[in-house]
């Protein structure tokens, strides 16, 4: 059996998988950021015996939201939870699992999985990005991560799009879509958008402002619609130095506000036709991703089943 480990700034899960990706069992637990690193590892500590049980693990692969130096399993840091900064999460997995322990950033782990199990199949090489809290990125060639120089992320997010510091993540991350929607239902308090969000309640689950994107869509909402095309065009520059730098034959977006699906796919699409040289066009395939909050773990899965193939 092997280890699949995703530790996030929100989540930590925790798959038992075998050698062909497949997930047998898992552990989904919500992260409190208030009690650190040393919190997420007390909740790896008494969870992992009763999810590996008789089992005898392989390996353990992990994807990790921050910069991790992947050939050693150190974390650089952590932009979310204190206490992770030059951690040695490899050696410390090592010596708890008694298995061989892989490392890396959590979304080239996601890339990697959707590469190899997801929207990704058949495609080389394969560009991810995902939009969520963040915006991190993973580029996947001939099946394997490509990293570069070390700590080796391909960081989309951090990517600028003017010379006065403005970020894809700046602009297209989660929290600054629901700072956009804010900004803007002040000064159109008539729209449907301004109305759901206005209308909810204490006991809604959707709390933050990008959540009702999809409805006010649904409903043809010209400002959710305007709010929209303009996250894509954003995000669609970024994507364009990726493309000329790199050639993916695909990109595929994932993260939460993938889950906008077809408006946000199709958006995308136009806006980064027009981005391109025109030796280039049409450019890339756009998919949206395919393995939903599994990514990571199955991606965690296939990285540790290259180390041991290798």
């Amino acid at each position: 059996m092997l280890l699949g480990i995703e530790i996030g700034g929100t989540k930590l899960q925790l798959v038992l998988g075998d050698k062909t990706g497949k997930i047998i069992d898992q552990r989904r637990l919500a992260v409190d950021p208030s009690k650190g690193a040393t919190g997420i590892r007390i909740q790896i500590e008494q969870s992992l015996p009763n999810l590996i049980g008789h089992h005898k693990l392989q390996g353990v692969g992990v994807g990790f939201g921050g910069p991790v130096d992947w050939r050693t399993g150190k974390i650089c840091r952590s932009h979310q939870i204190e206490g992770w900064s030059n951690f040695n999460l490899g050696g410390w997995l090592k010596k708890f699992t008694g298995a061989s322990v892989s490392v890396d950033n959590d979304a080239n782990v996601a890339a990697l999985g959707e590469a190899l199990h997801g929207a990704g199949v058949g495609f080389d090489p394969v560009f991810y990005v995902t939009l969520g809290s963040g915006v991190g990125g993973g580029l996947v060639s001939g099946g394997t991560i490509y990293h570069g120089a070390t700590p080796g992320e391909a960081e989309i997010g951090h990517i600028r799009l003017d010379r006065k510091g403005t970020t894809v993540e700046s602009r297209c991350s989660g929290w600054a879509v629901d700072a956009r929607i804010r900004q803007l239902v002040k000064k159109e308090p008539t729209s449907l958008l301004a109305n759901l969000i206005q209308s909810r309640d204490s006991r809604s689950q959707m709390t933050r402002e990008a959540q009702y994107l999809e409805m006010a869509l649904k409903k043809r909402d010209l400002l959710a619609k305007r709010i929209l095309a303009d996250v894509a065009e954003d995000l669609a520059f970024g994507l364009s130095h990726a493309v000329h730098l790199f050639h993916p034959e695909v990109i595929i977006l994932g993260g939460g506000l993938s889950k906008l699906g077809t408006p946000l796919h199709g958006f995308v699409d136009r806006k980064l036709r027009g981005f391109l040289m025109e030796a280039f066009r049409p450019g890339p395939k756009i998919r949206l991703a395919s393995l939903g909050e599994t990514a990571v773990p199955v991606g965690a899965l296939s990285l540790v089943m290259q180390q041991c193939a290798g």
